[in-house]
C-alpha cells in the first residue's frame, strides 16, 4: 500500500514537473475574446480554447420597483466588496507580499513575444489613487523586462477595465504550486485575506 501511495506521488510530481507551454491572444473591452492553445508532455497533448463572451447577457425583465431594488442591492454589494479588497492593499506586509509573489511568478515564467496593455480604474480617483499605490509598483517591475512590452495604466474619472495580450509563456506546474503555496502560508497573505472577508451585517 505505502509502496503504492510513493509511486503515485512520484509519477504525479514528474507530470507536474513538465513544462506546459501556452500560446494566447485575448482581448476585453465590449466582449471577452480569447484564443489559448495549450501544449505539454512534450507535445504530445494539445488542447486549444476559444471563447467569445458578451458583457450583455439576456435578463427575465422586471417591475421598475424591482429593479431598482436589485440595482441598489448590487452596488452596496460592490461598494462592500471593493472597500474589503482595498483596506487588505492599504496593509503594507501584504501589499509587499503579493508584489513578491508576482516578482517570483514572473521570474519563473519563460516568455516570448509576450504584449500587454491593460486600463483599470474604480470610478473614484480616491479608490483609483488606492489601488494605484500596489499596481504602480509592478507595472514598474513589469516594465523593464527585455522579454515583454506591458503597459498598464489607470483610469480615475470612470470604472474601467480594457484589456490586450498575446504570446507565448511556458510554465512548470509544480514550481508555480510551490510558490503558491509558499504565499497562502505566509502570515501577511492571511491578514490580507480575512481583511478581504465579508463581515455580515
Amino acid at each position: 500500500m505505502l509502496t503504492g501511495v510513493v509511486v503515485f506521488l512520484l509519477v504525479l510530481i514528474s507530470l507536474l514537473a513538465i513544462p506546459i507551454t501556452l500560446t494566447f491572444k485575448a482581448s476585453w473591452r465590449q466582449d471577452f475574446v480569447s484564443d489559448i492553445r495549450l501544449h505539454w508532455l512534450f507535445g504530445l497533448v494539445h488542447v486549444r480554447f476559444h471563447s467569445t463572451k458578451s458583457h450583455i447577457s439576456s435578463k427575465p425583465v422586471s417591475s421598475t420597483g424591482e429593479q431598482a431594488q436589485q440595482k441598489s442591492a448590487r452596488k452596496k454589494s460592490k461598494a462592500r466588496k471593493k472597500a474589503h479588497v482595498l483596506a487588505a492593499i492599504q496593509k503594507r506586509k501584504f501589499r509587499q507580499r503579493i508584489i513578491r509573489f508576482i516578482n517570483d511568478i514572473w521570474h519563473a515564467v519563460y516568455k516570448r513575444d509576450l504584449i500587454l496593455r491593460m486600463r483599470v480604474g474604480l470610478g473614484d480617483p480616491a479608490d483609483t489613487g488606492q489601488l494605484w499605490a500596489f499596481v504602480g509598483p509592478v507595472t514598474g517591475m513589469l516594465a523593464n523586462v527585455q522579454a515583454a512590452s506591458i503597459t498598464i495604466e489607470p483610469e480615475f474619472m470612470e470604472p474601467t477595465f480594457e484589456f490586450d495580450g498575446s504570446g507565448s509563456i511556458r510554465i512548470i506546474p509544480l514550481q508555480l504550486i510551490i510558490l503558491t503555496l509558499a504565499l497562502l502560508l505566509s502570515p501577511p497573505a492571511w491578514q490580507g485575506i480575512r481583511q478581504m472577508r465579508p463581515v455580515s451585517d
